[in-house]
């Protein structure tokens, strides 16, 4: 059986030009180098250069993601894992292309490698490509599921639309985007989710430009759903980041209610603002949480509190492949720390009868039921209605945790 790296290109690249190469190692050398994330990294380059076209955009793209996804592997390969320079990327990028059978490349035989290659494939962390600290602080979390759950991280994501069901059907979305040759399935377990089946510029589409979807995923879009929400409700997200899940909370309320979208970086909050002008949303408050005072104003005040809290987005690494590489225990007990205070403290926002939901895109117990299990130890008004776990080996979807609590009377 081929490793993923074996499996060659589909007739796309019998020669890479020199301006694609040199992009790649740009890219590649601001994750790892610059400690910068992939997603933004990757947003920016294929803005800089307009000549590239659908085919190059993809090339560079996946090439991208698949060297950061076997990091480590690929410089296992010349012997370079833990003292890798950027002359690195040059070499394990053009090994990359003789994996994929690229022919400029296969002059080069890479014989020795080759064999390297293949000895390492026998070994767990080198053939999936995990830190060894991940590994093991992976392998103690989940035990046995931890295999299933490497196999699966590693595999490319699939894009999630959802429908913003104010202004458009999924059936007339469906419609519309083939239209713009844009095609996309419709998702059985999800009521608004499409999944793209062609790769396209969503951004640049008018259905996007008219407010008709956004782009979420899957395991995202179960979130909203999960808080049994009603018209007119006063819901609280209080850790809104760009603003996804308040959007939906507002599609399904339609738009009725209020929403306040609540977090500590205002320019996340102003890119809310813009989303949901677009989406024809007008039940949104945005409100920058400049210190403990801006939650004790909202105590006892919500029918809802959404708590998305900051995670190790473990289970979010097959489109985030570079947060493996980002993550140690100094910054694994930082966030621990920081969803204990965020369960402690911003749970005072909902109010008696009210519904909590906290979720991470975590599938680390320590992230998700043990510190649900902690609050309710130390919060005896507070009792567990439900929790969810999600796993991409089971769901092909990305990992996140959901638990639904309820403020007794």
């Amino acid at each position: 059986m081929h490793h993923p790296l074996e499996v060659q290109f589909d007739k796309r690249a019998a020669f890479i030009h020199n301006n694609i190469r040199e992009a790649i190692h740009t890219a590649v050398a601001e994750i790892f180098f610059e400690n910068r994330y992939s997603n933004h990294v990757l947003e920016r380059l294929l803005k800089s250069n307009k000549k590239w076209g659908g085919r190059d955009r993809r090339l560079i793209a996946e090439t991208v993601f698949d060297i950061t996804r076997y990091w480590r592997l690929l410089l296992e390969v010349f012997d370079e894992y833990g003292y890798p320079d950027k002359a690195s990327i040059e070499h394990i990028t053009s090994f990359y292309f003789f994996l994929k059978g690229v022919e400029s490349e296969r002059e080069r035989g890479y014989k020795k490698e080759m064999q390297r290659f293949h000895t390492l494939l026998q070994n767990r962390v080198s053939r999936e490509s995990i830190p060894d600290f991940f590994d093991k602080y992976a392998e103690k979390q989940l035990g046995t599921r931890w295999e299933k759950e490497l196999v699966a991280m590693n595999q490319p994501a699939d894009v999630y639309l959802r429908v913003n069901t104010l202004l458009a059907a999924k059936k007339e979305l469906i419609i519309k985007l083939e239209k713009e040759e844009i095609t996309a399935e419709p998702v059985d377990e999800l009521p608004d989710a499409l999944k793209l089946t062609s790769r396209k510029n969503l951004f640049l589409s008018e259905a996007f430009r008219a407010g008709l979807f956004e782009i979420q995923e899957a395991s995202s879009q179960m979130v909203a759903p999960f808080m049994e929400l009603s018209s007119g409700m006063r819901v609280v997200d209080a850790c809104a980041g760009g603003g996804g899940k308040s959007l939906h909370i507002a599609s399904i309320m339609k738009n009725t209610g209020r929403i306040i979208s609540m977090d500590t970086e205002k320019w996340k909050l102003e890119e809310l603002s813009k989303r949901a002008k677009r989406n024809k949303i007008s039940n949104i408050e945005t409100r920058v949480i400049e210190s403990m005072k801006t939650i004790k104003r909202l105590a006892g005040s919500a029918d809802r509190v959404l708590l998305d809290a900051p995670c190790s987005g473990s289970g979010v690494i097959r489109r985030n492949p570079d947060t493996k590489w980002k993550l140690n225990a100094e910054m694994m007990q930082r966030l621990k720390d920081t969803q204990k205070t965020i369960l402690l403290k911003y749970s005072q926002m909902v109010k008696p009868g009210g519904l909590i939901v906290y979720s991470t895109c975590s599938f680390f117990p320590e992230e998700n039921n043990l510190q649900v299990e902690y609050f309710l130890k130390e919060n005896p008004l507070y009792t567990l209605v439900e929790e969810m776990n999600i796993y991409p080996s089971d769901s092909g979807f990305d990992g996140f945790y959901m638990a639904k609590i309820a403020r007794k009377l």
